[in-house]
């Protein structure tokens, strides 16, 4: 049906461009990893992140954290944001407020992931109409960050 092939469509995309923003990730850390204080940041996050299994935290980020996330910022501001808004706008001011959250952490890895990430995920939810392709995205991003960090978060994982 024209419903099925919509969704399998939603989910390629979604897929594909949480692959791309992985990628893209890792080459942006091997640049702005010889800056050494974004390094220790990005150090420090996967230390951090070590402090339990990879299996452990695979799961916290996957089960709980990205669904809410998702469920908040696309699901609930962005859906809320847009029955007032006009265009892209909703999709403007729920990245804004993702990243002014983000920035309150202090971390500039996750600054900078809560930047070029939520601007996709934003995008993702406004162009399919839904949080499903920005939830998919996001769950492929995190997994793979945290199961293959790149960079500095290597040397933070191992620690």
């Amino acid at each position: 049906s024209a419903e099925s092939r919509k969704l399998v469509d939603l989910v390629r995309h979604a897929d594909r461009r949480g692959l791309l923003l992985y990628v893209a990730t890792r080459v942006f850390l091997s640049v702005a990893g010889r800056w050494s204080l974004f390094r220790r940041h990005v150090v420090d996050a996967y230390e951090e992140a070590a402090e339990i299994s990879l299996a452990g935290s695979l799961a916290l980020s996957l089960l709980i954290l990205v669904p809410g996330e998702e469920l908040f910022w696309r699901g609930l501001v962005q859906a809320r944001l847009d029955q007032t808004l006009v265009g892209a706008a909703a999709g403007a001011w729920t990245w804004l407020a993702y990243v002014g959250v983000n920035a309150s952490s202090a971390s500039l890895p996750i600054i900078a992931g809560a930047v070029v990430g939520g601007g996709l995920w934003a995008a993702l939810a406004a162009w399919s109409g839904g949080v499903l392709a920005s939830f998919l995205s996001h769950m492929l991003w995190t997994g793979l960050m945290l199961a293959f960090p790149p960079g500095a978060g290597r040397e933070g994982r191992a620690r």
